[in-house]
């Protein structure tokens, strides 16, 4: 199980492509708000060409703050009987290597285990996926953790995801290499010739197909590699291949009684590499339950190009825009939600809208001034919790929806309803807001509606 990475320090074996972290750095709070880019989700209006002058791919130092800060996430610790979810993480290593600042995270995984069904899952996310960040505004996912450290990320990844996360961690380059050492190496079916790069000059090296088992320091090179395959999207698929082959390692040569004995000095030795929220005896309780939980019952997934598309921010950025509801179906395959919210969840729209409980505001953006209340108390009488209706000085031509919490039922219904063309469909994921669903009436429902 990959939940065996879950176990010791949640990160003895799970970051795949970070450095030596020192966490005297601070991190952003009061931070000039990002430009803010609303991805539309047609493919037609989506640009798929670089514009005239576009910025290299290289680290791009962020603003800095007159006050930095490290936000600290507020947790629900886990119970040891429900779903336990643990963000992992590491950081660029450009912006070690070329002191741009405050690290950004260049992996993120998500590791989930349901101890009374003994089932787990790892679903990796990329790190140009663009996002809602709180207190930010929208950017690269990857910024998160410069702005506002591991909580900042945790918060982010929370309402991308659409699941509560439990713990996280951020292991470093040295740590993950002394574990794998630890365990004699690990085993790792190589599918093609890999070009890889150990740390250090001058070390590059190419692995050959086949069956072969690799020390810490080869086994960091090939899962950093993003010049093979589809880029970042195969590297995610080869950091799972580890996580997977140090699991078989230590459960095929019987290492976990050594590694459980082991592990108040591992612990020490490698907690300079580590910075996580889990104490040592939370990481054992997680260890004997990940330890019963079977291969073929876990999950692997990767928002990969089936869930995104190719787009550009406002400053030229190349980024991944998501379509947020096929992320959350992939989630809940990876995650096994088989509650009625799933969005791989069938009945009728009103009652999932119902059983969403969606806080729902309606604003008027259309010349008709008794419209706003007509729709407010249509939505009522269908089962909808409006909570807020305003009258708006601009007009819109066009009904616009806008989700701040990820509410895929009630988008559904919504759309359906006011017939919203997906180029008038926003999702601005946002911590705090005071109501989870903007409708903003257009002239176009002005002139078609017979709501009474």
């Amino acid at each position: 199980m990959a939940l065996i990475v879950l176990m010791f320090v949640t990160g003895f074996v799970t970051y795949l492509v970070s450095r030596e972290i020192s966490y005297t750095q601070n991190y952003r709070t009061a931070i000039p708000t990002l430009p803010r880019f609303e991805p539309v989700l047609s493919t037609d209006v989506i640009e798929t060409q670089a514009p005239a002058a576009t910025t290299p791919d290289r680290p791009t130092p962020l603003p800095l703050p007159s006050q930095i800060l490290e936000i600290t996430p507020t947790l629900v610790p886990w119970n040891g009987t429900e779903r336990v979810t643990i963000l992992l993480m590491g950081l660029d290593y450009r912006d070690w290597a070329n002191e741009v600042g405050p690290s950004r995270s260049d992996t993120m995984i998500l590791l989930t285990m349901d101890p009374v069904a003994k089932t787990a899952g790892v679903l990796s996310i990329p790190r140009d996926l663009w996002a809602a960040i709180p207190g930010v505004g929208h950017a690269k996912i990857n910024t998160a953790h410069a702005y506002g450290g591991p909580g900042l990320s945790v918060q982010t990844v929370e309402l991308v995801i659409g699941v509560p996360i439990h713990y996280y961690a951020v292991v470093d380059f040295d740590a993950f290499i002394r574990f794998i050492d630890e365990l004699g190496g690990v085993k790792l079916d190589i599918p093609e010739r890999i070009k890889i790069d150990p740390l250090g000059d001058d070390n590059t090296r190419y692995l050959q197909p086949g069956v072969q088992v690799l020390p810490g320091e080869l086994a960091l090179a090939y899962a950093r590699n993003r010049s093979q395959g589809d880029g970042d999207f195969a590297r995610a698929r080869r950091q799972q291949q580890v996580i997977m082959g140090i699991r078989d390692r230590i459960l095929d040569l019987e290492l976990l009684p050594m590694l459980i004995s082991k592990a108040p000095t591992l612990y020490t030795e490698l907690a300079a590499g580590i910075k996580t929220n889990m104490q040592l005896d939370e990481v054992l309780r997680l260890a004997a339950v990940a330890a019963q939980v079977p291969r073929e019952n876990i999950r692997q997934g990767v928002i990969d190009i089936n869930y995104v598309a190719f787009g550009w921010s406002p400053n030229n950025l190349s980024i991944l825009v998501p379509y947020p509801d096929r992320i959350r179906v992939l989630r809940d395959e990876i995650f096994d939600t088989s509650g009625s919210l799933s969005p791989l969840a069938v009945g009728d729209p009103l009652d999932l809208l119902a059983q969403e409980g969606t806080s729902i505001a309606v604003w008027n953006g259309s010349d008709d001034p008794g419209l706003t209340l007509r729709t407010a108390n249509y939505l009522r009488a269908q089962g909808a919790t409006v909570v807020e209706t305003r009258e708006l000085d601009e007009l819109y031509a066009n009904t616009t929806l806008v989700d701040h919490v990820g509410r895929p039922y009630t988008m559904q219904y919504l759309t359906s309803l006011f017939d919203v063309d997906t180029r008038h469909i926003q999702f601005n994921y946002e911590y705090g807001n005071a109501v989870d669903v903007v409708v903003v009436l257009g002239d176009d429902w002005a002139a078609t509606n017979n709501l009474p």
